[in-house]
């Protein structure tokens, strides 16, 4: 495929944010690409972005659990970039008009005191490189009409990235054991879902590992201070305007959000 083609796809996802109004599918266009010409769209989006004056704060791990993957009809786990503007603060309203077809996720969050550079990343170098971590809540959305993706699709979509919500009680890795925590998951006081750690890839720890040995060999290294998200807890929910979320991690704690109804500035 020539560079023309990733452009013109970044393009059409660039202005799909810009109004709001999300595209046809992908992968007819690309059906018999490589995913790594999907990870090329993504990264073209990052760089005007870059240029745009917002930055890179971390990465997400997506398609990580079993659930999610049935859901979404996929059978393997992508990533995504998050930049500063993603971040929103728990108890504000999240202006709604920032997404178009908006879910919710539990997830435990990562913070790096350390950097990651793969390939040959281990779970003792991850171990070593994780300062502390944090519940959260990640906002996904899709530029693409009703969520109608395949594997191609959400990675040329930035792993279908919108937001994060970071709780704000840091915990050591050590005093919790990621695996086992249980997560409840509430929209509006009801209880919607339940999960545990263990169903990101047997241990978000394992997620970790996989995006440091993924991202290494394309020259890019999980910086200290920055957020690692590596996969959902549970499904993920249909949210709107209005809605208030709370997830609850067995050993971290509680992160809320609240979408509200006015539009971004």
């Amino acid at each position: 495929m020539a560079t023309d083609d990733v452009r013109g796809a970044a393009e059409r996802l660039l202005e799909a944010y810009r109004t709001g109004k999300p595209i046809d599918p992908l992968t007819p266009q690309f059906e018999q690409a490589d995913l790594s010409l999907a990870y090329r769209i993504a990264q073209a989006q990052v760089e005007q972005w870059e240029k745009d004056g917002d930055q890179v704060k971390g990465h997400k791990v997506g398609l990580a659990s079993a659930a999610i993957q049935r859901q979404m009809g996929v059978t393997q786990p992508d990533f995504g970039h998050l930049t500063a503007s993603m971040f929103h603060l728990e108890h504000h309203p999240i202006a709604s008009g920032t997404y178009i077809q908006p879910r919710i996720e539990p997830e435990t969050a990562f913070v790096l005191g350390r950097p990651l550079t793969g390939p040959g990343v281990t779970i003792a170098d991850a171990v070593r490189a994780v300062d502390f971590v944090l519940p959260a809540l990640e906002i996904v959305d899709s530029r693409v009409k009703e969520w109608k993706i395949g594997i191609f699709d959400t990675i040329a979509d930035n792993a279908s990235s919108g937001g994060v919500v970071l709780g704000s009680r840091p915990k050591l890795l050590r005093e919790v054991d990621l695996r086992l925590a249980g997560c409840t998951l509430h929209v509006n006081g009801d209880l919607v879902a339940t999960g545990a750690g263990g169903a990101v890839l047997g241990s978000p720890l394992n997620s970790l590992v996989w995006l440091a040995n993924t991202v290494g060999p394309l020259g890019v290294t999980l910086e200290p201070g920055h957020v690692v998200l590596p996969g959902s807890m549970t499904k993920a929910f249909p949210i709107v305007a209005g809605d208030s979320i709370v997830a609850n991690i067995q050993g971290l704690g509680s992160v809320s959000a609240l979408l509200g109804k006015e539009e971004p500035q």
